[in-house]
């Protein structure tokens, strides 16, 4: 079916143009009204009833589901991420509806359920990935919402996300800097986008100083405390002149386990080897050694991701349409000038 981007581009105008003139709202030139109706009447477009109802209607809730971590784990962004949005949405006057999304298995069930009723005006999405279904879903209902986080790149839909790919590059150039050359990467399953990004930040980097990068060095694992404290011991087994003596992790829960494994097996973190996690988690500075991470801006993208929403549900495209931002390093004394360990003879 047809949807409103459809007949927005076939007509050359936003879609905000093309609600303008559907529901005979807004300032529109005659000549772009005519052009909006022949693309309407060439596509066959029939505008969604519940998009209707909702302008007949709005709830002022904003939908957002995240997924729960297990009882021991710990996610300190979706807490500063709710944090950011809740103050955003009540500044306009909206509040924030959370709702955990507890089966993988039919993940759109909660997003068509809300949908149908009229409980929300528009949904923020976290955690996309690549043919998130999600997304599909929502921009063949015409339905507002807003990501954070990317996908597909031939999608057209509003996101804010964190540039990954140049945080790790500033981990990796500052460990570069302290005189580190065998420097290994704990990342995430390959299905994951955000860590693809992440790890292709530090191919990139490692590249550009000229670094071989042995296979042995990048191991994926689950973003989980005790997965990072069991695969780096593959690590800790090689002998010194062929053992890291550098961790870029892509969270600050797997630079934990990695710490931990290096500090159990006798060496010493901000002397033997250097460590580096993703997050700045408020725990980051209170670990032994504290560790050095990268911040990133969740309070604003929570301002962002709302604003942007509330311009959607009130027709208006936002602008930008995507927002990528970037992290900051915060060095503390897990990473240290490298000590050399002796060459392969």
């Amino acid at each position: 079916m047809p949807t409103i981007k459809d007949v927005a581009r076939r007509a050359g105008v936003s879609t905000a143009t093309v609600s303008y003139v559907l529901n005979d709202t807004g300032a529109v030139s005659e000549p772009t009204r005519q052009r909006v109706l022949a693309a309407v009447e060439e596509l066959g477009y029939r505008p969604s009833v519940i998009a209707q109802g909702l302008q007949a209607r709005e709830s002022r809730m904003i939908g957002y589901s995240w997924q729960p971590m297990p009882p021991d784990q710990f996610n300190p962004i979706v807490e500063k991420f709710l944090h950011g949005m809740a103050e955003a949405a009540a500044r306009h006057g909206y509040h924030v509806l959370a709702f955990p999304s507890t089966n993988p298995s039919d993940e759109l069930a909660p997003y068509c359920e809300m949908v149908e009723t009229r409980r929300v005006d528009g949904f923020v999405l976290s955690n996309t990935n690549l043919n998130d279904p999600r997304i599909k879903h929502l921009l063949d209902i015409d339905f507002p919402f807003v990501a954070f986080g990317r996908s597909n790149s031939d999608l057209d839909f509003p996101w804010v996300d964190v540039d990954g790919a140049d945080g790790v590059e500033q981990a990796v150039k500052h460990l570069l800097e302290l005189g580190h050359e065998r420097i290994a990467c704990l990342a995430w399953p390959e299905d994951s986008l955000t860590g693809q990004y992440r790890l292709e930040g530090y191919c990139r980097t490692m590249a550009a100083a000229g670094l071989p990068v042995e296979p042995e060095w990048v191991v994926r694992t689950g973003n989980y405390y005790q997965e990072a404290y069991r695969d780096t011991q593959p690590w800790l087994a090689q002998p010194p002149h062929r053992r890291p003596t550098a961790v870029v992790a892509l969270t600050d829960l797997m630079a934990m386990g990695v710490i931990n494994a290096f500090t159990d097996a006798g060496l010493v973190v901000g002397r033997d080897v250097a460590v580096v996690g993703f997050d700045d988690s408020p725990i980051a500075g209170y670990l032994q050694p504290p560790l050095t991470s990268l911040r990133q801006p969740v309070a604003l993208i929570g301002e962002q991701v709302v604003t942007m929403l509330i311009d959607l549900v009130r027709g208006e495209r936002p602008s930008p349409a995507q927002v990528l931002l970037k992290p900051t390093l915060i060095v503390r004394d897990s990473t240290a000038r490298s000590r050399r360990a002796p060459q392969a003879v």
